[in-house]
């Protein structure tokens, strides 16, 4: 394939923008559209949003539009099948199927699965009942971890340190509907995990079936508040590179998690690709065990990562879906990026949505904003979702990556808007 390509992005959050963002850049590729994109995509005039979230219709209109690569950004279209419904009818997609998508749709199946296949992770039960699950947290006690099992859009964890907040969680996810968890077949299940001490990171690598390529390190910050305190959210901001992320911690999650992982995934009939994001855990004493995985790449991670990627990232998904990977060679950034989200008022819980957005900076060579949760509405950018923007910037070091960020912030006006004033501070004190 030489002539300039259409590529497809599916979804529309802040991950998809930051894709969309550096597949224009390829000189592989005449034409980006969005499916269904958001109000910053809408802004891009090199980007053409399309007002389809339906896997089949999806498809048709790839077939009609002569789409020559489709790149999947979000976990609910993967675990609807829609990589599973490109590629019957013979059309190129990045992405897990169905089957392997179950490593993140389902916490039960991926406890089971690293379970059966020796990689670290936390001791955990599975719970349908309310009763039994609420008598296992008087049982063993706090702090632990309840997980749902099903897709909650990054909110379906509650690490809690009382067990009351532990009983609390349960409720939520077998007995109320607030979290808004897509169930799985069978109903409502919970996973209920042991706590693990240390600090987390992400680690996100590409994967053609037979070989996996990492993309630079990151750690993102969970918590809506200064330093890590308030609910757990799907990530306030983050950073690439991480520094928590020795050579021999990457070495440790290639070797222990991520390579084990792909194996497993083969040997079980289920071969691996796309992109794969394994949640790790650094203990104080150097072990690395794996919190959870998601079959896509992180959000708010993506957007300081592809700030750094150098190589043209439709080669890359071009050599991916054609198990060329082995011959692909990544160029990074030496400087440092960093993301800061910008949420809505009332986010986690009850964001609110329709506030116009009155003031966004222009983009620059060294600092984007990238759009997740908004519309375009009578010509007008509004809120549209919890986590609204990712201000992100390249700096000569932390610091400086850090300064230009929340310079970018600086420039957003929308009323009720909210972010952590922190993001970096980790990797600062160390």
């Amino acid at each position: 394939m030489t002539e300039p390509m259409k590529v497809l992005v599916v979804g529309g959050g802040g991950r998809e923008h930051a894709l969309a963002w550096k597949l224009k850049q390829s000189r592989r590729v005449a034409q980006v559209y969005v499916a269904p994109g958001n109000g910053g995509t809408a802004l891009d005039s090199d980007l053409v949003n399309v007002p389809i979230t339906d896997v089949r219709a999806l498809r048709e209109w790839a077939q009609a539009h002569g789409i020559a690569l489709t790149v999947v950004g979000p976990e609910a279209p993967l675990a609807a099948g829609v990589v599973d419904e490109f590629r019957v009818h013979g059309l190129r997609i990045f992405g897990p199927t169905q089957a392997a998508a179950q490593l993140e749709s389902s916490k039960a199946f991926s406890k089971a699965f690293m379970q059966r296949h020796g990689i670290p992770t936390a001791a955990y039960e599975t719970f349908s009942d309310p009763a039994q699950a609420h008598a296992y947290v008087d049982r063993v006690g706090a702090p632990i971890v309840v997980k749902a099992d099903g897709l909650a859009a990054g909110k379906g964890v509650v690490v809690a340190m009382t067990q009351a907040e532990a009983h609390e969680a349960i409720d939520f996810m077998l007995v109320d509907t607030t979290l808004g968890v897509a169930h799985n077949e069978g109903g409502a299940r919970v996973v209920i995990e042991s706590f693990l001490q240390g600090e987390e990171a992400s680690f996100i690598v590409l994967c053609d079936g037979k070989t996996v390529t990492a993309l630079a390190t990151s750690q993102d910050h969970k918590r809506l508040l200064d330093a890590d305190q308030g609910p757990n959210t799907g990530g306030m901001g983050a950073y690439s590179p991480a520094p928590v992320v020795t050579p021999e911690v990457h070495r440790r999650a290639m070797e222990e998690i991520i390579l084990p992982t792909v194996r497993g995934m083969a040997a079980d009939g289920i071969p691996y690709t796309g992109f794969l994001y394994a949640g790790l855990m650094i203990e104080p004493s150097g072990a690395v065990k794996t919190l959870e995985f998601n079959c896509r790449m992180g959000d708010p991670e993506t957007q300081p990562i592809l700030m750094r990627l150098q190589s043209d990232l439709a080669e890359v998904l071009l050599a991916a879906t054609e198990q060329r990977l082995d011959q692909m060679t990544l160029l990074w950034d030496d400087r440092v990026a960093l993301g800061v989200v910008v949420a809505a008022h009332g986010y986690p819980l009850s964001p609110r949505k329709g506030d116009p957005i009155t003031r966004l900076p222009a983009d620059s060579a060294e600092a984007v904003v990238f759009h997740a949760g908004t519309v375009m509405k009578d010509g007008q950018v509004v809120t549209a979702g919890g986590r609204v923007l990712c201000a992100t910037a390249l700096g000569a070091d932390l610091a400086d990556a850090q300064r230009k960020a929340y310079a970018c912030v600086a420039g957003v006006a929308f009323d009720g808007m909210q972010y952590r004033r922190d993001i970096g501070y980790r990797a600062l004190k160390s």
